[in-house]
C-alpha cells in the first residue's frame, strides 16, 4: 500500500460480484480512473457461498435485457481474461403442480415470447426427460428455458477482477472504509484505514454492509441479510454436468447440479433475519451455523420431488446471510440525499444471475447520470422517508422473502407494517367499506365493497371478486359522480424570481403560460426519454404547483432538485403532507360543486386546463380543472386538516346526483377507455413523447430550450420505430395484465404494457408498443391484421384508431 492513492475518479466499495463488475464496465467501457475498496477479500462477503443459478426471465423487458447481458457476458468472459468462470448454459426448468400456477407459468411463457426469448411448455413426462430423478406424480406442466443455467460466483467474480484490471481499474483489498465525506450536497472522499481518497463519485456496492455505508453519507439502503440455506449432497446416479437448473415453487424450493451431486435450497415462508443489531466487519468468509430444524420444511418437500434424496450423503450445509429488500427488486441508482452517491447492492439471491448486466447498467449510470434503460423497479430513487425505519423494512423484507416462490397474483398486495400513512378520511373510508391497498407506505382505497360483503382481495388469473364492485364505481363515474381520495399524490411548490426559467428547462411542455393556468408535462432525459409525467399549476409569477403519483415522489422530486440549473433563484419543496386531494369526476361534477361553493365553476368562469383558488364550507380550496378518468372533473386540493369536512360536503351535496366513492382500480379502467398513458409502464425512460403519442406536448415549435430537445428534433428527422396502440378485445373470458404479445400478420411485433377492461365499452383494452425496422407508418398500423397472445394462446383484435371514449362527444365506440 506504499503506493495508496490519494484521489480517483470513481470509487466503488465492495469486491462481490456487483463491484468488480461494476469497476470492471467502469474501466473497459468508459476508461473511468478506478479504485475499488474491499475490507477482507474479493468475494468474502456473501458472493463466495451463493447457490449460483442463474436464470433470465423478469416482468420487466428492461430487467430481462439486464440479465441476458449477464449470460452474453458469462459466456464470453474466459476467453477476455483467460479465467475460467464455471459458466454451464444447461437450460433452467419450471414446475406447475396445480391449475393456477399452470396459468402463471403459461403467462410466464408469453412474456418470454414478447422479450424475443424461447421458453417452452413441456408435459409432465418431457420434463422428466430432462430431469431423470424427479418424481412427477403431481406435476401439471412445466416450462424449460433453454438459455439459463449455472455459474461459480467466485470464479466469474476473479475473471470480473483480472478484466477490470486489465483496462486500468486499481483493486485494493483489505482495505476498512471508515467515513464518507459530502461537501455541498456532493460525495467529496473517502476514508479508509490506509488513507483518504478524494473523488468525483463513490459507488456503494458493499452487500450487506451496504446500509452502514449509505450511512456514513446520509444515505438511506433499505435492505435486510436474511439466512439462506441449502445443502449439497454426494453424487448421485443420474445426475450429470448437463443437468438443468430445477425450479419447484409450489414445494418452494430449487436445484441445481454440483459434482455430480444435488444443491437444494428453497425460501421458506418464515424466514429468519440476520445482523438486525449490525454485522460484524470480519464477517468474511463465514457461515452462520446450520439450524435444520428450520431447513426441515424444505427437506420434506425436497424428499417428495426428488426420492433419492432420501438415501443420498449429504456433503454440507450453507446458511450464509443473503441481502434482500422490501420489494424483492434490488437497488441501484444516484442517491436521492447526496449527489454522485451511487448504489448496487440488495439483490434478493440473484446476484450472480444480474451481476453482469447490473454492472454494465451501474456503470453508465455512473458516468452518464441517467440510467441507460427503463431501471423504475430497481431504482433507489422508488423509496421513501418510510424506508428509513429499519424494523419497518425487516418486517417488509420477511414478507418479500416469504413471496419468492409464492404465486405472483396480479393486483397482489404486502400485508406487513400496515397501515403505516392514513389520510384524514381513513376512517370515513372505512365505514364506507372501502378495501385498501398500499403505495409508498400509503393507505389507498382500491375499490369499495358492497353493504354486507367483506371488503377483501380474492386473488386469481382470471376476473377478481372486485370485478363488478369496481364496475359499479366505473359507471357512477360515467353516468353521475364519483370522489376519488388521492391525498396521497406526491405535491411540491417551487418558487422564487427564476422559477420559471428553471421549469421551462425541465419541462418538455410550455409551462411559461399565465397564473391561473395548468400545463400537463413531461420531464425527458437526454435521450428524448420520459422521466417524469406530471401536472404544473402556475399559482403566482414566482410559484409553481406540482402534482405527480404518489409511488413516485422521490424519483420526481430528486430528478427536479438535480436538474435545476446552478444559481437560479429557485426554491423547492415537498408539500404533500400539507395538502388532502380529493378528486371529484363525473357529468355531475359541476352540479355538486356549485351547491359547495359561491365561487363560479361555469364552463365560462372556469375553463378546462385552469387552477383557481375557491372557497368550500370556509376552507380555501385548490380547485384544479384536470382529469385523468375523461370526464368532467377537478382536483380539489384542501389543507389536510381540512380534509374530512371537504369530503362531507361533497358527500352530502351529492346524495341527490348518485356520488359514489370509489377507488384506485376503478381510475385505472377509466383512464384506459379515454386512452391516458401510465408513467413506469405504458411511457418510461425508455420511450420518447413521439413514440408515445404525446408528440403534441412537446414545445419543439418554440425556441425555448429544453432537456431532451436535441434527441426530440434528431428522432423527428427519421420513421418513429415504435409507436404505441391501441387494442380490443371483446371475449370478457380473457384478462389482460401487461406483456401480453402482439402479433401482426401473425409474426410477433411487440407487447401490452397494459391491459384492463373497458367497462363502458364492455370489451378488454390494451395499450403496447408496435415495433419495425423501417419505421411504424400509419399505413404500416393499419395494413396490418393483429393477435394478442395471452397465457399462450392466441386471440384475435381489433387496432383501434380513435379514442375509445370521448364524453365531449357523447360518443361511446360500440
Amino acid at each position: 500500500m506504499k503506493d495508496f492513492p490519494a484521489h480517483a475518479q470513481i470509487v466503488v466499495i465492495g469486491g462481490g460480484i456487483i463491484g468488480c463488475s461494476t469497476a470492471y464496465h467502469l474501466a473497459r467501457d468508459h476508461k473511468a480512473e478506478v479504485v475499488l475498496l474491499e475490507q477482507g477479500q474479493i468475494t468474502s462477503g456473501s458472493t463466495w457461498h451463493a447457490a449460483g443459478l442463474v436464470g433470465q426471465l423478469r416482468t420487466s423487458a428492461s430487467i430481462t435485457q439486464v440479465l441476458k447481458y449477464s449470460v452474453d457476458l458469462y459466456n464470453r468472459l474466459e476467453a477476455e481474461t483467460g479465467l475460467a468462470t464455471g459458466w454451464k448454459q444447461n437450460g433452467g426448468l419450471r414446475l406447475a403442480c396445480n391449475q393456477e400456477r399452470w396459468t402463471e407459468i403459461k403467462r410466464q411463457a408469453t412474456t418470454a415470447h414478447s422479450f424475443g426469448m424461447e421458453m417452452a411448455l413441456l408435459s409432465p413426462q418431457e420434463a422428466r426427460e430432462l430431469w431423470p430423478l424427479m418424481d412427477i406424480s403431481d406435476v401439471v406442466g412445466a416450462a424449460f428455458l433453454p438459455t439459463d443455467g449455472q455459474a461459480n460466483p467466485t470464479d466469474i467474480t476473479q475473471s470480473l477482477v483480472k478484466g477490470a484490471r486489465m483496462h486500468g481499474a486499481r483493486i485494493l483489498e483489505g482495505v476498512k472504509v471508515k467515513g464518507i465525506e459530502v461537501k455541498d450536497g456532493q460525495v467529496h472522499a473517502v476514508q479508509t484505514d490506509r488513507g483518504r481518497i478524494i473523488c468525483e463519485k463513490l459507488v456503494n456496492c458493499a452487500g450487506q454492509w451496504a446500509k452502514d455505508v449509505g450511512r456514513m453519507a446520509g444515505v438511506s439502503v433499505p435492505l435486510q441479510p436474511m439466512q439462506h440455506q441449502y445443502i449439497v449432497t454426494e453424487p448421485l446416479e443420474g445426475v450429470t454436468g448437463t443437468l438443468p437448473t430445477l425450479r419447484d415453487p409450489d414445494r418452494l424450493i430449487y436445484f441445481k447440479e454440483e459434482v455430480g451431486g444435488l444443491v437444494m435450497g428453497g425460501y421458506e415462508p418464515n424466514p429468519i433475519a440476520w445482523g438486525v443489531d449490525g454485522i460484524p466487519d470480519n464477517f468474511q468468509f463465514q457461515l452462520l451455523d446450520d439450524d435444520w430444524d428450520h431447513f426441515e420444511q424444505l427437506m420434506e418437500q425436497a424428499l417428495e420431488r426428488v426420492p433419492a434424496l432420501e438415501t443420498a450423503g449429504i456433503k454440507s450445509m450453507t446458511n450464509g446471510p443473503e441481502s434482500f429488500t422490501p420489494d424483492g427488486n434490488y437497488i441501484m441508482g444516484e442517491a436521492p440525499e447526496v449527489r454522485h452517491f451511487f448504489v448496487g447492492a440488495g439483490f434478493n439471491a440473484y446476484g450472480i444471475a444480474a451481476g453482469g448486466g447490473a454492472g454494465w447498467t451501474l456503470a453508465d449510470w455512473v458516468m452518464t447520470g441517467e440510467q441507460p434503460l427503463d431501471l423504475w423497479g430497481v431504482d433507489i430513487r422508488r423509496f421513501s422517508s418510510l424506508h428509513h425505519d429499519d424494523n419497518w423494512v425487516k418486517d417488509r423484507t420477511c414478507e418479500a422473502y416469504g413471496k419468492h416462490y409464492t404465486m405472483a397474483w396480479p393486483h397482489e398486495e404486502y400485508q406487513s407494517g400496515r397501515p403505516q400513512i392514513v389520510s384524514p378520511l381513513f376512517d370515513r373510508l372505512v365505514e364506507l367499506n372501502a378495501c385498501f391497498g398500499s403505495k409508498l407506505g400509503w393507505e389507498r382505497p382500491n375499490w369499495f365493497a358492497a353493504s354486507g360483503v367483506e371488503p377483501l382481495d380474492e386473488y386469481s388469473f382470471g376476473r377478481q371478486n372486485w370485478f363488478e364492485a369496481v364496475g359499479d364505481e366505473h359507471e357512477a363515474c360515467r353516468e353521475t359522480a364519483a370522489l376519488f381520495d388521492q391525498s396521497s399524490f406526491a405535491k411540491f411548490e417551487i418558487s422564487g424570481f427564476d422559477a420559471e426559467q428553471a421549469l421551462s428547462w425541465i419541462c418538455a411542455n410550455n409551462i411559461a403560460k399565465p397564473p391561473g393556468r395548468l400545463t400537463y408535462t413531461q420531464m425527458l432525459n437526454s435521450r428524448g426519454g420520459i422521466e417524469c409525467d406530471l401536472t404544473v399549476a402556475r399559482l403566482s409569477d414566482e410559484m409553481f404547483y406540482i402534482v405527480t403519483g404518489t409511488g413516485f415522489r422521490t424519483h420526481d422530486y430528486a430528478w427536479i432538485a438535480d436538474h435545476i440549473e446552478p444559481g437560479l433563484d429557485v426554491t423547492l419543496e415537498d408539500v404533500t403532507e400539507n395538502f388532502g386531494t380529493l378528486s371529484l369526476m363525473g357529468p355531475r361534477a359541476r352540479d355538486i360543486l356549485a351547491k359547495v361553493t359561491n365561487d363560479d365553476v361555469s364552463n365560462d368562469g372556469f375553463r378546462f386546463g385552469r387552477v383557481r383558488e375557491i372557497k368550500i364550507n370556509g376552507h380555501l380550496v385548490r380547485a384544479l380543472r384536470i382529469t385523468y378518468v375523461g370526464e368532467l372533473g377537478w382536483e380539489l386540493h384542501m389543507p389536510i386538516e381540512a380534509t374530512r369536512d371537504v369530503f362531507d360536503r361533497l358527500m352530502e351535496a351529492g346524495a341527490e346526483h348518485g356520488i359514489k366513492p370509489a377507488g384506485y382500480r376503478a381510475i385505472d379502467t377509466l383512464r384506459m377507455e379515454k386512452g391516458y398513458r401510465a408513467w413506469g409502464a405504458d411511457i418510461t425512460p425508455n420511450e420518447t413523447p413521439d413514440q408515445a403519442g404525446l408528440g403534441w406536448a412537446v414545445k419543439i415549435k418554440s425556441n425555448i430550450p429544453f432537456l431532451g430537445r436535441e434527441a426530440i428534433e434528431t428522432q423527428r428527422l427519421e420513421p418513429v420505430k415504435k409507436r404505441m396502440v391501441c387494442l380490443t378485445l371483446a371475449d370478457e373470458n380473457v384478462v389482460l395484465q401487461g406483456r401480453e404479445t402482439i402479433l401482426r400478420n401473425g409474426e410477433p411485433v411487440g407487447w401490452l404494457t397494459s391491459g384492463n377492461w373497458g367497462h363502458t365499452i364492455a370489451k378488454n383494452i390494451g395499450y403496447g408498443y408496435v415495433r419495425h425496422s423501417q419505421g411504424v407508418s400509419d399505413e404500416y398500423l393499419t395494413s396490418g391484421t393483429y393477435e394478442l397472445e395471452v397465457a399462450c394462446e392466441r386471440f384475435a383484435c381489433i387496432l383501434e384508431t380513435t379514442v375509445l371514449y370521448d364524453p365531449e362527444l357523447e360518443r361511446v365506440k360500440a
